[in-house]
């Protein structure tokens, strides 16, 4: 067993780390809108549930050179955005968002995704996304880094409403084979979900 103390490693060795420890990781797809009515979108597999009472989830979006991401400054202006599943039909137009755009450019329209409107919150979400959730955002926290210049910001988003393709809810819950996500690995590395299996917990 190899026994590494963290402080000793440079922050990308640590990324490598837990990018490739953590594993698999599901990968949100998240629109937000700027104050001038600019629809942009990114990925991001540091996500996941915080709470069902009232259904909250997180995503963490890392700063670049310290300053906020789009997706960050545009949730803590306008206090809602929309976290998509990520799934095999529509990755590759999710990872064309990934690029880095100028913030008065649209990642939706540079990829050749479908904005569709919200029901709850003016953030549209994209119409090929067979799960979208509309968030108002709870809290963001920046976390990390050292002093005053943090290294993320925590997204904290309360669900308000849910899109569900409809052959994907059956008898309350969602059929996992049909949804076809995908996850994150480490590097350029995806994963398909794969075999599933059951164990019971015990009592």
């Amino acid at each position: 067993m190899i026994s590494i103390d963290p402080a000793t490693l440079s922050v990308r060795e640590n990324y490598k780390f837990l990018s490739g420890s953590i594993i698999p990781r599901p990968v949100a797809f998240v629109t937000t809108q700027s104050l001038t009515g600019v629809l942009n979108a990114a990925p991001f597999s540091y996500f996941n549930i915080v709470t069902e009472e009232p259904p909250m989830i997180s995503v963490s979006v890392q700063r670049s050179g310290g300053k906020m991401k789009d997706t960050s400054r545009n949730a803590a202006e306008q206090k809602e955005f929309v976290v998509h599943i990520s799934d095999e039909t529509y990755i590759d137009q999710i990872n064309k968002t990934a690029k880095p755009l100028p913030s008065d450019e649209s990642e939706i329209e540079y990829s050749g995704l479908t904005p569709i409107d919200s029901t709850m919150i003016n953030v549209s979400g994209v119409k090929e996304a067979s799960i979208r959730m509309e968030c108002i955002l709870e809290k963001i926290l920046p976390l990390g880094g050292t002093g005053d210049h943090p290294s993320c910001d925590l997204l904290i988003g309360r669900i308000v409403h849910y899109h569900i393709r409809e052959d994907l809810y059956r008898n309350g819950r969602i059929d996992p084979s049909g949804l076809k996500p995908v996850s994150r690995l480490a590097g350029s590395s995806y994963a398909k979900l794969g075999e599933i299996f059951d164990l019971t917990r015990p009592v």
